[in-house]
């Protein structure tokens, strides 16, 4: 059927055609393939194809005076859906089998069987999205800018990881959080769940899937290109590195707009009793490390205004310098 005008009935192997055909039969019982194709403006030999495939797959009955009427969806839809779960079950058992005779005949083989050199945008940006499905617990990710083969708000693998339930922490470096619409996308992604922290430089772009698979992205000779390795000593450094960094790395979280939910600016007319969303927004910025002039340009601020507002929270902290400013911040959850 179709949903906010996307046929989703494709994930069960039906047409498109096929699904609108059932569609409209589903308001019109005993209806004929003419009365349809007026209805859907489609010739009556095209309709009619829709409603013997409709027939077949036990969506629809034909009586004998040549009418339709469509199968209960939650019957009908039901057995498709339990068959296509039954069948997804099936592969993934034979997923996990094959993987660990992949592992079995990996163990002892050449480090050159272990890795793969990845040339080109399309192949890097192919293989950045394998890796992320592949994962089925964690998926684990250094960001670092600028972006060539995936640009911000173009990697769709991440949601599906999201929805399936995988767990997904994400290091960023300070200059990322300086692009354009950065510090929107990180907020999106902690409302998704995703852990994010930010450190001051990252070695490298790096994201590791359940520590069976690691693709780094790097700068080559001839353009784009990246290594893709499999479960190595190689990958355990890199897990490692990982770990290493995050627990060193400033945790981004999410402003809390419930007492300020419009952010409005201070002034002699709004006495403070403590920093408002606006403010716990800046402030977590200033904590992981960027600019003032980047805060700026991320909040749509002025540059004066940030600093204004960074004097305001030492103020209302006792504070004379942002280092101290941070350590009372950290003690008294501001940020």
């Amino acid at each position: 059927m179709e949903t906010g005008g996307q046929v989703v009935l494709e994930e069960l192997g039906i047409a498109p055609d096929v699904e609108r055909v059932y569609r409209a039969l589903l308001g019109r019982p005993h209806t004929t393939a003419a009365v349809l194709a007026g209805a859907l403006d489609r010739s009556r030999h095209e309709v009619g194809r829709g409603l013997a495939t409709l027939v077949e797959l036990g969506l629809a009955i034909r009586s004998d005076d040549a009418t339709f009427v469509a199968a209960p969806p939650a019957i009908a839809l039901g057995a498709l859906l339990n068959e296509r779960r039954d069948g997804l079950r099936l592969v993934e058992q034979a997923l996990a089998t094959m993987a660990e005779e992949h592992r079995a005949a990996m163990t002892g083989r050449d480090i050159g069987e272990l890795i793969e050199v990845v040339t080109g945008v399309d192949a890097v940006r192919h293989r950045f999205h394998q890796v992320q499905q592949a994962a089925s617990r964690e998926l684990r990710m250094f960001v670092t800018a600028p972006f060539v083969a995936v640009p911000p708000g173009e990697n769709r693998a991440e949601a599906a990881a999201v929805d399936r339930g995988v767990a997904i922490r994400v290091v960023l470096d300070t200059a990322v959080l300086a692009e354009p619409g950065a510090v929107e996308e990180a907020e999106d992604s902690l409302r998704n769940g995703l852990q994010v922290r930010v450190v001051d430089v990252l070695p490298i772009k790096l994201v590791i899937a359940d520590a069976e698979l690691a693709l780094v992205p790097l700068g080559l000779g001839g353009g784009p290109g990246a290594v893709l390795l499999q479960r190595s000593g190689l990958l355990a450094a890199l897990d490692a590195l990982f770990e290493s960094t995050w627990r060193h790395a400033y945790p981004l979280v999410l402003p809390d707009h419930a007492d300020d939910p419009d952010g409005a600016p201070l002034g002699p007319d709004r006495p403070e009793a403590g920093p408002t969303a606006l403010d716990r927004q800046v402030l977590s910025l200033m904590l992981a490390g960027v600019s003032d002039q980047a805060v700026a340009s991320q909040l749509g601020l002025s540059l004066r205004t940030v600093q204004r507002r960074l004097r305001h929270l030492q103020d209302l902290a006792g504070v004379r310098s942002r280092i101290q400013l941070g350590w009372y911040a950290a003690r008294h959850g501001w940020a």
